[in-house]
């Protein structure tokens, strides 16, 4: 497994990639949205949002709009309910 980073003009895609596990499928990895860090710049705020399972993408509830990138990163990595590490 590989985890990657896709910019955006004023956003951050983090992306879980998967080797092929069956030849049927074809050689390419898959991928997985994990989370994206969207940023205000009017605001000088980054706001967390996980990915749903309707393909779209939905503010982290426990915690809100923050000039600590750190504190998102934090919250990403401890995953404490669940929604993006699988």
């Amino acid at each position: 497994m590989r985890v990657e980073l896709e910019q955006e003009r004023q956003a951050i895609n983090i992306v879980e990639l998967r080797p092929p596990w069956r030849d049927d499928l074809g050689p390419e990895w898959s991928r997985l949205p994990v989370a994206r860090l969207r940023y205000v710049a009017s605001k000088g705020l980054w706001t967390l949002y996980y990915h749903r399972h309707t393909g779209r993408w939905e503010r982290y509830p426990l915690l809100g709009p923050t000039r600590r990138l750190d504190d998102l990163l934090g919250e990403l990595a401890d995953d404490p309910i669940c929604l993006f590490w699988h």
